[in-house]
């Protein structure tokens, strides 16, 4: 059977995960949904502390408890038959933290790669040694020869010189760049269906980070991978993704395909971000930075939570009402009351 790229692998519904502490609740994700598919791209944007990590560690289930926990919402996960039907379908939202359906889950239908491999990947074993763990874990009936080899044939994958010799390398005795090609064989050792990357070419150069995302690209053409990219970069962004979903303080603010995103952005904070972008045309002009900063997290919101920045504020209505995301045109969704 011919591979269906617009297989849906996990459907997130109205995912909450806040975070109990002593100076309040954060609701670092706070009722976003949005689809996965295979073979398929979904780049998730916006500044730093708006719920991108934490919305990708919701998936994987890697949010500490306490004081993190999902309070609410689904985390669906497709199986699918040879014929192309749905199987089975599993809420990753409602397994265990430490429950063998959820071990069996993770880096088998779903891997990650973390934003530090250098704090990511353990110093005290081999680059070996941490591959071959996933693979007894998650491979039944697979010998330690076969992971030696499964393990060596993925360092060569991903460019990674001196395979052989490397897999015995210990994780500081590799440079950034080597360490994040170890981190993304290490996440395909299991043949994933999903593979979240969360900012996997920080702190790179632009030749490494050129090399990096050239790979992933690759990878996921050869295995048909669905993959979520989080990343401050927009200008990756634009070039990694299908889809986008614009992020901010725990809510998705904008959703829609990539060019029709960047052709059209309706969001204010989403203009606002674009403007933010340099470009090689025209004049030379001053970049406009967004206004204001993020709220506390702790704040309690009666409106909109862009308010206080945006440039398009209705007083007496986003200070006061909750807005919906509303579908402005197919494919297209914004949160915002300028379109109801």
């Amino acid at each position: 059977m011919a591979e269906n790229k617009n297989q849906l692998l996990v459907e997130v519904d109205d995912l909450k995960t806040y975070f109990h502490l002593h100076e309040g609740t954060v609701k670092a994700v706070d009722g976003v949904s949005f689809n996965l598919y295979k073979g398929k791209t979904l780049g998730v944007i916006g500044e730093s502390g708006c719920g991108k990590s934490v919305t990708s560690q919701s998936i994987m289930r890697l949010v500490q408890t306490p004081p993190g926990k999902i309070e609410g919402g689904h985390i669906w996960l497709y199986h699918y038959n040879e014929d192309g039907s749905v199987k089975d379908k599993v809420d990753i939202a409602a397994l265990k933290p430490e429950s063998k359906e959820l071990r069996a889950i993770r880096w088998r239908d779903v891997a990650m790669i973390f934003q530090e491999p250098m704090t990511s990947m353990s110093p005290v074993h081999t680059v070996y040694d941490q591959i071959n763990e996933a693979m007894m874990l998650h491979l039944p009936g697979i010998t330690k020869e076969e992971t030696r080899a499964r393990t060596i044939e993925l360092l060569r994958r991903v460019g990674i010189p001196q395979h052989e010799k490397m897999a015995d390398a210990y994780s500081y005795q590799l440079s950034g760049g080597m360490r994040q090609r170890a981190m993304i064989a290490m996440a395909l050792s299991c043949n994933p269906g999903l593979l979240i990357a969360d900012e996997p070419t920080t702190a790179l150069d632009v030749t490494v980070e050129s090399q990096i995302l050239e790979l992933i690209r690759e990878l996921q053409a050869e295995y048909n991978m669905g993959i979520m990219y989080i990343s401050h970069d927009l200008a990756v962004v634009a070039e990694m993704s299908d889809d986008i979903m614009v992020m901010y303080l725990g809510q998705a603010v904008e959703k829609a395909d990539t060019n029709e995103i960047f052709d059209n952005p309706l969001h204010p904070y989403t203009q606002a971000l674009w403007r933010s972008i340099p470009t090689i045309d025209g004049s030379l002009e001053r970049l406009d930075s967004i206004k204001g900063t993020i709220p506390s997290p702790y704040y309690k919101h009666s409106g909109c939570r862009f308010y206080g920045r945006c440039e398009k504020r209705i007083e007496g209505k986003c200070d006061e009402s909750f807005p919906e995301l509303l579908e402005v045109k197919p494919g297209h969704q914004v949160r915002c009351f300028l379109y109801e």
